[in-house]
């Protein structure tokens, strides 16, 4: 099977495009609206679901065996949970955002009225020349606080400017690719997988190809808080795939070049005939691939299953390291998900 590599081209720049628009679960409007005109610019027509999601249908021909291919646009985030004393502001995390390695990131705080402040994550009292205990102290949210980048000493002055309670903060991605084809960020969970779904979009329609049986894309919101692929299963779908990160870690068999493909994750194992189809498919294709154990990972349609959908279900995904972190992948690993997604259903 030969695909153009201007399909990994196209994947990074839609990746890349994808993370600059803050999106942390319950704040998904402008990357959702963003996604539905690209699918238009493709000549699908996408919908936005009640809960906020993106659904596609791109054809096929088999409609009472459908599959539909999960992915999810939310990110890890902020929300403000006090105005402090001195102006500055306590958050609570939004999704698995861990304050170890947020701290020293430059955030947006989005005011309900629309409006947008910068300011920066840090611990308290968080000059090494002022605080002796600066090494020692656990970095945890409740002695962690953004810095406005406003004139603001006083909980009166920040609430001036509009700020308050419930607001969400967004982290900076820092977004790099680099000459080599790796790609660093924040949020490659999944933003990368979102653009590996329009990347396998783009190539059907270049082709013509229509699938041996109907195929649904659904762009999710919540994953990260644990609701989001819970309903929004067309009729006849009988198949989901998530099409989320792949882990890189001590014990595993991934890479950041490969596609993963799960067996078993903390919800159980997976579909027994999917996994195998999806591994005959990688070898019968020369697709890079490993097949691996996640004990501390959900998906999607793991919750699509606790939901009561009778469905069969695998998850597959771009190799990622440092996951909830600054994320790392690389073109390669973006380019086999694809790859191997065609093999299985084009």
């Amino acid at each position: 099977m030969k695909i153009s590599e201007k399909y990994a081209d196209y994947i990074l720049e839609e990746t890349r495009k994808i993370l600059a628009i803050d999106s942390p679960s319950g704040y998904t409007g402008n990357v959702a609206e963003y996604i539905i005109k690209e699918y238009e610019k493709l000549g699908y027509k996408a919908v936005m679901t009640v809960k906020g999601g993106v659904l596609v249908d791109l054809g096929g021909e088999n409609a009472e065996d459908a599959v539909m291919l999960d992915t999810h646009i939310d990110t890890l985030g902020g929300m403000v949970s006090a105005v402090k004393d001195n102006g500055c502001l306590r958050i609570v995390p939004i999704g698995g955002l861990n304050a170890n390695n947020a701290e020293a990131e430059n955030v947006r705080v989005v005011t309900r009225n629309g409006k947008v402040y910068t300011g920066v994550f840090q611990l308290d009292n968080a000059s090494v020349h002022v605080n002796k205990e600066y090494s020692e102290k656990k970095r945890a949210f409740d002695c962690m606080e953004v810095l406005l980048d406003e004139m603001t000493s006083s909980r009166e002055q920040t609430k001036a400017l509009g700020i308050d309670v419930g607001d969400i903060v967004c982290f900076d991605p820092r977004t790099v690719i680099t000459p080599s084809g790796y790609i660093k960020s924040r949020f490659l969970d999944d933003k990368l997988s979102v653009g590996i779904l329009l990347g396998f979009a783009k190539y059907l329609k270049d082709k013509k190809i229509v699938p041996k049986r109907k195929l649904y894309q659904h762009v999710t919101v919540y994953e990260e808080v644990g609701h989001g692929a819970a309903a929004t299963v067309p009729e006849g779908v009988k198949e989901i795939i998530s099409v989320d990160m792949g882990c890189v870690g001590d014990g595993l068999q991934c890479k950041e070049t490969r596609v993963s493909i799960c067996a078993k994750d903390s919800a159980g194992p997976y579909n027994y005939d999917v996994v195998t189809a999806l591994v005959n498919a990688a070898k019968d294709n020369g697709i890079d691939y490993a097949l691996d154990i996640y004990p501390f990972y959900g998906s999607d349609v793991d919750v699509t299953l606790k939901s009561g959908h009778d469905v069969r279900h695998g998850l597959i995904g771009a190799g990622v390291y440092a996951s909830h972190g600054y994320e790392r992948s690389h073109r390669l690993g973006a380019f086999n998900t694809m790859k191997l997604l065609a093999a299985y259903l084009a």
